[in-house]
């Protein structure tokens, strides 16, 4: 496909993996584009599609420096821009500051506490409930004779997650773990939980393979309509069973289309939307496990037959421009490559997953995360960083590097996940 009008920059907030997609994406359509991250080395900041670089992180106990230096980056352009986050804390900053940076941008409007309950899990899950939407039974603790309590009527195994997964997993390394036992849960809860501010949830496990977990991706315009449907399921995740898609299939779901379409329009929301339901084989029901309001990583999973995205139908949108139909590109398979490696590790050390199985399963890949011929510089960034994890990971196992901190999961899968 092509877009006929080209000449509107993106500033992009946050310039991690999904970044690196957007400035593929519309960057190699002729789509000026701008980076916005405090890390030199992110994956959309060092994509040769990626033009002028400012470097800035968005400090949530004091944006007004984040948000001057974006005045100012309008202000360079010169012209009304698209501005595009990829975080969960980006989205919520533009929308308490739409009204100052529509003097320069342009972009989806919501609600700053619309996108805040979409975020957070306790009031997603009560925001669903309130709008029939399906979701697993969860419980929301205060402290530990709460849990205590709870493990006593749990049936195991359960899931321990954070209400804000970001802030658990940057003080923890992880976002949520499986429990089997009542032991197990009430040791994990202590080392997770921050007693001062409760962050934790308990959710009942679903049973199924990670198969069973779809993914919605759409575009939603200013009056919640949507532009653009893709639905799709995971085939494996990093890390193994609980984490984001390291391989995925863009397949045809007309339920969960239907149910996140309904879903958004009785919310009100607009923008590019990414969530995740798991089947419940006990019911039939697919029930929505979390919300992101804003490009996920794994958009370029989400093809159509014709090349449109959903970054691309915001594009277009958001410029005045005609949409181009979207039929999604059934069997389409996708995959973050090295989060694929360490994966597959953890699958195979468990035995769930053979070597023909494995083989088998990059039948239908036609796209990567990192690896583009077009745009090497990212990919061999990342190779780098995978075999410096792996030495690392291997002088553990023989002792010729000590662990800087207790191991709390599996050694390899401790690798750094910030990348995305």
């Amino acid at each position: 496909m092509k877009i006929k009008n080209t000449t509107t920059p993106i500033v992009i907030l946050n310039c991690k993996l999904g970044a690196l997609g957007i400035a593929r994406s519309l960057g190699g359509l002729g789509v000026p584009i701008y980076g916005v991250d405090a890390d030199k080395r992110s994956p959309g900041m060092v994509s040769r599609y990626c033009g002028k670089k400012y470097y800035k992180d968005l400090d949530e106990q004091n944006p007004d420096e984040y948000l001057d230096l974006l005045l100012k980056i309008g202000n360079e352009i010169g012209k009304t821009s698209v501005l595009i986050w990829t975080s969960d804390e980006t989205a919520v900053f533009v929308a308490e500051n739409a009204d100052r940076l529509s003097r320069h941008f342009v972009f989806p409007k919501n609600e700053h506490l619309t996108i805040k309950r979409l975020m957070h899990k306790k009031e997603m899950f009560l925001m669903a409930r309130e709008l029939k939407v399906p979701t697993a039974t969860t419980e929301f603790p205060q402290n530990l004779e709460e849990v205590t309590a709870y493990a006593e009527r749990a049936a195991f195994p359960v899931m321990l997650k954070g209400i804000l997964g970001n802030r658990l997993q940057e003080r923890t390394g992880k976002k949520m773990v499986v429990v089997e036992s009542k032991e197990e849960l009430i040791e994990n809860y202590k080392q997770l939980e921050d007693p001062e501010t409760p962050n934790l949830m308990l959710q009942e496990y679903i049973p199924g393979g990670d198969d069973q977990v779809y993914i919605f991706n759409g575009y939603f315009d200013a009056k919640s309509e949507c532009l653009a449907a893709f639905t799709g399921h995971k085939i494996r995740q990093f890390p193994v069973h609980v984490g984001c898609a390291s391989l995925g299939a863009c397949t045809w779901n007309q339920d969960v289309a239907d149910l996140t379409i309904r879903f958004m329009k009785d919310v009100g929301y607009s923008g590019i939307l990414d969530i995740g339901y798991r089947l419940d084989p006990r019911n039939g029901q697919y029930k929505v496990l979390d919300i992101n309001p804003r490009i996920g990583q794994a958009f370029r999973l989400f093809l159509a037959e014709n090349g449109m995205d959903v970054a691309r139908s915001l594009y277009l949108d958001l410029t005045g421009q005609e949409q181009y139909p979207v039929v999604p590109r059934e069997g389409r398979r996708w995959l973050i490559e090295d989060f694929d490696v360490i994966s597959t590790f953890h699958y195979f050390q468990e035995g769930s997953l053979g070597f023909g199985e494995w083989v088998s399963s990059f039948k239908g890949v036609e796209e990567a995360a990192w690896f583009s011929l077009k745009d090497l510089r990212p990919f061999f960034m990342m190779l780098g960083g995978l075999v410096k994890r792996a030495f690392t990971w291997f002088g553990k196992r023989i002792g010729l590097v000590k662990s800087v901190r207790p191991v709390k999961q599996k050694e390899f899968e401790e690798a750094d996940t910030k990348i995305i």
